[in-house]
């Protein structure tokens, strides 16, 4: 019974976090090797950081998934489906950036991603008002990273 209960909030926390784990394996062997060559601006955080900050990142995406996916409507059903869209882009900049070393490309792919994040703030707000608030943190911290990844296109 329990688990029923939860489940749309377990699918939601293991799907977010799949994807985060997709993005990661192009990530993770690139930081200390090709990242760490880079021309970074003054500004850039220290390596160390961005796991936490993606990790409450993806916890608080995958609530607000959950709450709208809970409102069982057809507009939550859409919702979903705008939500994955949003997160294959997520995932796509790690392989544009880490994988093919690309940053041209992942800037590119974080405009597209910031306004995908836009976009889905808008639809989850019509379906539930926390769920579009607790996506402000990514949308700050997404906008904080195409900066970054503009400087470091212009720095190298």
């Amino acid at each position: 019974m329990l688990l029923k209960k939860y489940s749309k909030l377990i699918l939601s926390l293991a799907f977010t976090f799949l994807a985060g784990l997709a993005g990661s394996i192009f990530t993770a062997s690139e930081v200390p090797t090709w990242y760490s060559t880079l021309n970074k601006p003054s500004f850039n955080p220290p390596a160390w950081l961005f796991a936490p900050v993606w990790t409450t990142l993806f916890i608080l995406m995958a609530i607000s998934l959950y709450l709208v996916w809970s409102a069982n409507n057809k507009k939550s059903k859409m919702a979903v489906v705008v939500f994955v869209i949003h997160l294959f882009i997520n995932s796509f900049w790690s392989l544009a950036f880490f994988g093919w070393h690309n940053p041209l490309l992942a800037f590119c792919t974080i405009i597209l991603l910031w306004l995908a994040i836009i976009f889905l703030m808008i639809y989850f707000w019509r379906i539930s008002k926390l769920s579009s608030l607790l996506l402000l943190p990514y949308i700050l911290w997404v906008s904080f990273a195409s900066l970054l990844n503009f400087y470091i296109l212009i720095l190298n």
